[in-house]
């Protein structure tokens, strides 16, 4: 007998902290506020790089550099901090109220993205592309104005019938697209932005028309001032901006949480998303699952045009009273990964990015179109993944951490 001495290398798995680290760096909501963040930065460079002062101090670099890298810094912190006190705090408000009034600025704004943000989020979980939030949100305007304009009734009653209209307005809209795609197959990008077409030129002949959604006595397509008892009242008082519409999002966004996390419909939803043909053949009804969910997305948006129009636009509205929310919330859906409450936190972002850009333009002269374009490379990057792993070193999401670990063992073989 001899005795052989033999090398066995083994892996054994890495401490729980490194491996709870990587999975929090794999993690989405990680990417999420990386993307942000990258997006805020090359937002700032083209603050520095548009900014007067940086361009002049640009002209003598070489001579004083500090110049150059001080304008950048009153650039961009300028900017930031215009879009913190229009969004957030202003903290050279004269008293407390004026003070917090843009943090409801930002609830404002962001109420309708939420809504709309929930609708194309949903159809996402059935694998469903709905780009049609601008259509189901005018044809929630519209039913919602036909019964503002023509019930006579106390707030409590008139309100939640006009929120009611506007849920069936979009409801119709959206479910058609379900119908006609469980039916025929029809693609639902197709649809929807043909049906966006027919809404807008729909609502616009209605406040074209006498008689309809026109306003008495006028020429002008647009439509009366929402009755008061079919406006959200105010949370707060003036001037203070947040009104009811808010809250309305968010009982909003716990249905879609239940709907799409605890319902057996909801389980339906996902399934049919993760792959429609499995789930067909474990039994569930796919054409119904897509006209429900195509249904539901687009009374959420309907919800989206309710807050316009007795919320925010209450003066009287035209034919554009969706303001491209149908669009942003394609964003937001995006950004908040097609969760309930991701959806929430994102509406906020969007909203805050939207009330603060104001504060921008209007203090430090800075073009709003700076904040579309960071709002566009938050989509970008989100979108992209792999380029915020690339660009951060993040693991990839799944992977497991593992710690090489030599270990010497004795084999005895016969000789």
């Amino acid at each position: 007998m001899s005795e052989v001495t033999t090398k066995n290398t083994e892996v054994e798995p890495a401490p729980r902290q490194n491996t709870l680290i990587r999975d929090i760096l794999a993690g989405g909501a990680v990417r999420a506020f990386l993307a942000i963040v990258l997006a805020m930065l090359i937002g700032g460079l083209l603050i520095a790089t548009t900014s007067p002062s940086v361009q002049s101090a640009l002209g003598y670099f070489f001579q004083r550099p500090a110049d150059t890298f001080s304008a950048i810094w009153e650039a961009i912190s300028g900017a930031y901090a215009a879009l913190f006190r229009g969004a957030i705090y202003n903290y050279n408000a004269p008293n407390f109220l004026r003070a917090i009034k843009p943090i409801t600025d930002t609830l404002n704004f962001a109420t309708p993205l939420i809504a709309a943000g929930l609708g194309v989020a949903l159809a996402f979980r059935v694998g469903l592309f709905n780009i049609g939030g601008r259509g189901q949100m005018l044809m929630g305007v519209a039913a919602g104005a036909t019964v503002a304009f023509t019930v006579q009734a106390p707030i409590f009653i008139h309100l939640p019938l006009t929120i009611i209209a506007g849920l069936i307005g979009g409801m119709v809209w959206g479910g058609l697209v379900g119908f006609l795609k469980a039916k025929t197959g029809a693609h639902e990008v197709i649809m929807t932005i043909m049906l966006n077409f027919i809404a807008y030129y729909f609502i616009s002949w209605l406040l074209a028309t006498p008689g309809l959604l026109q306003r008495p006595g006028g020429s002008q397509p647009i439509s009366a001032p929402t009755p008061e008892t079919a406006r959200f009242p105010l949370l707060f008082t003036a001037p203070l901006s947040v009104n009811a519409g808010f809250l309305v999002s968010l009982l909003a966004v716990l249905f879609v949480w239940w709907l799409i996390e605890r319902s057996s419909l909801g389980f339906r939803m996902r399934a049919v998303g993760e792959n429609p043909h499995a789930a067909r053949a474990a039994g569930v009804n796919v054409g119904r699952t897509i006209v429900y969910a195509m249904g539901i997305a687009g009374a959420l948006a309907g919800l989206a045009g309710i807050n316009q129009m007795s919320g925010t636009i209450t003066s009287g509205f035209e034919n554009g009273i969706d303001a491209g929310i149908g669009f942003d919330a394609i964003t937001v859906a995006l950004l908040g990964r097609s969760r309930a409450f991701g959806v929430l936190w994102a509406g906020l972002l969007f909203g805050a990015l939207k009330a603060g850009s104001f504060t921008m333009q209007t203090s430090q002269d800075i073009p709003v179109d700076i904040v579309l374009v960071v709002q566009a490379l938050i989509v970008l990057f989100i979108a992209a993944p792999p380029l915020i792993r690339a660009i951060f070193f993040l693991p990839k999401e799944g992977s497991k951490t593992r710690t090489p670990r030599v270990k010497n063992a004795k084999k005895e073989v016969a000789a």
